[in-house]
Formats: C-alpha cells, sequence, structure tokens
C-alpha cells in the first residue's frame, strides 16, 4: 500500500465516523425535543432573594405534573417546566404565584 492509498483510507475512516457521530447526536437532539412537555415562562414582580425562589419553588413542586422549577432573581423570571401531557391556563399560574406571595406580570408558554 502506497502512501496515497493510505491517506485516501484514513481520509474515508474519519469522514464515516464523523458522519456516524453526527447521525447518532441528530437522532438523540431529535427525540429528547418532542420527549418534553411545556415551559413557561413567567415575568414576577418582587422577587429579590433566594427565600422568594424558594417560595416559588416549593408552591410549584406541590403542583401535579410540574416536572422542574428554576428562578432568575436578576431577571424576575420563574421557569416552570411540566411533564408531557400537562398543560396550564394563566389563570392557573396567577393563582399559583399569587398564593406564593407575588404578583404574575406576563408569561410565555412554548412546548419543549
Amino acid at each position: 500500500m502506497n502512501i496515497t492509498n493510505l491517506k485516501n483510507t484514513v481520509i474515508k475512516s474519519t469522514r464515516l465516523m464523523l458522519a456516524a457521530t453526527l447521525t447518532g447526536a441528530a437522532l438523540m437532539w431529535s427525540s429528547a425535543s418532542f420527549a418534553g412537555g411545556t415551559e413557561y415562562d413567567l415575568r414576577v414582580d418582587g422577587l429579590a432573594c433566594p427565600f422568594c425562589a424558594y417560595g416559588i419553588e416549593k408552591k410549584f413542586i406541590k403542583t401535579k405534573g410540574v416536572e422542574s422549577v428554576d428562578v432568575d432573581l436578576k431577571n424576575g423570571l420563574v421557569i416552570v417546566k411540566t411533564d408531557e401531557g400537562k398543560s396550564f391556563k394563566e389563570d392557573e399560574l396567577k393563582i399559583i404565584i399569587n398564593d406564593a406571595g407575588f404578583t404574575m406580570k406576563s408569561m410565555t408558554e412554548k412546548a419543549r
């Protein structure tokens, strides 16, 4: 085998490995993107400290169908992710936020 043939073999092998890796990553990404529920981004007034975040998290975690809650104190944002098939109406989210002692200003909803 001469050097040119060896070089071509290495290039073909590298391309095959790269294609296999990208295909696997694409399959993982596509299955993950269809496996989730809904994400709600809630703008909330009055979030100032970790105790505020804890109070809201506690209310949401007790709610059936809530997968996770993240609170961004700096931006006054509460991010709620639900299990597949669970959705909230805006009024339901306002009640949960109000029960925690805060005011919801706006909401965006997106599928995960």
